[in-house]
């Protein structure tokens, strides 16, 4: 899934061409992918975006009068994509905005999964659909981050991912995060001092930072990740093999010896942590 520093290495590209011309048609959208029905999606018609925002890992793309919004969640395999005019793009895209100089802003989706989402709202609806979420991760300052370990007792891993603690990180980042801040990804949120807090306060600033800037420059995930998806692969702080620990809907990579003190962790839905 794209996170905080994919989603804003897109809306800093995406921003200053979705501005170029008004909005000749948007839709259509695919039955799943679009989330509302009022306002239909011919108010957009004849205006033109602001620029493209965020707010965790969703996109914001308010009209220039700030009446509409479109928010885009592009989950697990969306993918947000301007075409420029005469140039080639998805036949069928799950939504598309077309401009009046022929250029097109299209949301994909690989997978037969159709979890993307586009919502037209407006200002209040907008708040509303938003108001669950937490503070952005990349501005958090230590303190922010002890008041919210101190507010729920919870795997670290867990925690991090939790948007309504902690806005824009996901399952890759979580593991990028604690194995920089080298804590153990089931450690209890409770039980993490303050040298440990302190650590993980600069690793979710200082992570985020990285990836963004190496998604900025077009870095792939082989390039960008030192943990996350390298199963076996030699740890760049100590050279022991990259371990891993398997769940339905995510899997954590870590450093036995950099993070959890030697110890493997299993896999939970065969057996709890080892001793």
């Amino acid at each position: 899934m794209p996170e905080l520093p994919e989603v804003e290495a897109w809306r800093l590209m995406l921003d200053p061409l979705v501005k170029r011309a008004p909005i000749e048609r948007a839709g259509p959208a695919h039955i799943a992918t679009l989330k509302t029905i009022e306002p239909p999606l011919s108010a957009l018609d004849g205006e033109t975006f602001k620029g493209v925002e965020r707010r965790a890992k969703r996109f914001l793309l308010p009209t220039g009068d700030e009446e509409l919004v479109v928010l885009v969640h592009l989950m697990s395999a969306g993918r947000l994509k301007y075409v420029a005019p005469n140039g080639k793009g998805a036949k069928t895209p799950m939504f598309r905005v077309r401009f009046a100089d022929g250029g097109e802003l299209q949301l994909t989706e690989a997978g037969s999964k159709k979890r993307a989402g586009v919502w037209l709202l407006r200002p209040d609806a907008l708040r509303a659909e938003l108001a669950h979420l937490g503070p952005e991760a990349d501005a958090l300052t230590t303190e922010d981050v002890a008041r919210i370990l101190a507010s729920d007792s919870r795997r670290l891993h867990s925690l991090l991912r939790d948007q309504r603690l902690i806005a824009g990180i996901g399952r890759a980042w979580a593991n990028e995060i604690l194995w920089a801040a080298q804590l153990s990804p089931y450690a209890l949120s409770t039980q993490v001092g303050a040298d440990g807090t302190e650590r993980l306060a600069t690793a979710i600033h200082d992570e985020l930072q990285r990836g963004l800037e190496l998604r900025v420059a077009g870095a792939n995930d082989e390039k960008t990740y030192r943990v996350h998806g390298k199963l076996g692969v030699p740890c760049a702080r100590c050279g022991t093999p990259i371990a891993r620990v398997d769940f339905e809907e995510h899997t954590i990579y870590y450093c036995p010896p950099c993070q959890t003190e030697g110890r493997v962790l299993k896999d939970r839905r065969l057996s709890r942590l080892l001793k």
